[in-house]
């Protein structure tokens, strides 16, 4: 989804470009009417959230970066939200991270929806969808497949999602081959929604603990995070956090550069 798709989705001029990628700048309700709004119009939409992590990988990874020019991406996380302060002079104006939004935004659509959920181990994505039914009763949650298929089963998986054809496929392969799984092989013959959600299906189970609220209310999430899995999470964020900062700010001096030069 180009800069000018998501503005038609949306039906806002509110998308401020982080690291080349725009990202909607919504409120929590109003992203929940947008979703439920494109549902229900069935018009098929892609979404991911960006966060500094998935930035990072994009600015190195054209492929992925190209995936994403076609996506509607959300805000997630506080080193977005900096980003949007030093290159528009204000934050985002809600935190729609994954993790948080997308079971609220299921809890709130009272129409009832088919939702398919395709990742995780198969232990997980089950426990998730047992959590996903008592939070939100109104909907109807299928387990596809876990995450952990090989192409030769890729076309079964597939064929399983154009017979379910779910409102909503949560897809939960990581960063980023979850957001080139979509690209690839998901279109408006399987679903309406496909949301890459990286490890909300781990989350949701119970598998992966979530930081305490307060933590959470404070943005520090994402140390609580690295305090639990320090080995796999470490280059992520105690290199990946001033590096996307670094790049953020060379994108700030470039336009400066720029528009000194139109000025001239």
């Amino acid at each position: 989804m180009n800069m000018h798709t998501a503005r038609a989705v949306s039906g806002v001029d509110s998308l401020k470009t982080i690291l080349g990628i725009p990202v909607l700048a919504i409120r929590w309700g109003d992203a929940i009417a947008l979703l439920n709004r494109l549902i229900a119009e069935r018009r098929f939409t892609k979404l991911s959230f960006l966060n500094a992590h998935n930035a990072n990988i994009a600015y190195t990874d054209p492929i992925f970066a190209e995936a994403l020019d076609d996506f509607l991406i959300l805000p997630d996380g506080i080193g977005v939200d900096l980003a949007a302060r030093l290159l528009y002079g204000a934050p985002f104006p809600d935190n729609l991270n994954g993790t948080d939004f997308v079971p609220a935004f299921l809890q709130a659509s009272t129409r009832p929806l088919t939702v398919g959920l395709l990742g995780a181990t198969r232990v997980n994505a089950e426990a998730a969808s047992v959590k996903l039914a008592a939070l939100a009763v109104q909907h109807d949650f299928v387990v596809i497949h876990d995450g952990y298929f090989s192409a030769e089963q890729e076309p079964e998986i597939i064929g399983r999602i154009e017979a379910l054809r779910p409102d909503m496929l949560l897809v939960a392969m990581g960063v980023p081959r979850q957001e080139l799984w979509i690209e690839r092989h998901i279109d408006e013959r399987h679903c309406t929604l496909p949301v890459a959600v990286g490890a909300l299906l781990d989350f949701l189970s119970g598998s992966v603990p979530r930081a305490p609220l307060w933590m959470r209310r404070l943005r520090l999430e994402w140390l609580f995070r690295l305090a639990v899995e320090p080995g796999r999470l470490w280059r992520r964020y105690v290199v990946g956090n001033p590096l996307f900062l670094w790049r953020v700010l060379k994108q700030r001096w470039s336009r400066g550069a720029e528009t000194a030069g139109e000025l001239r």
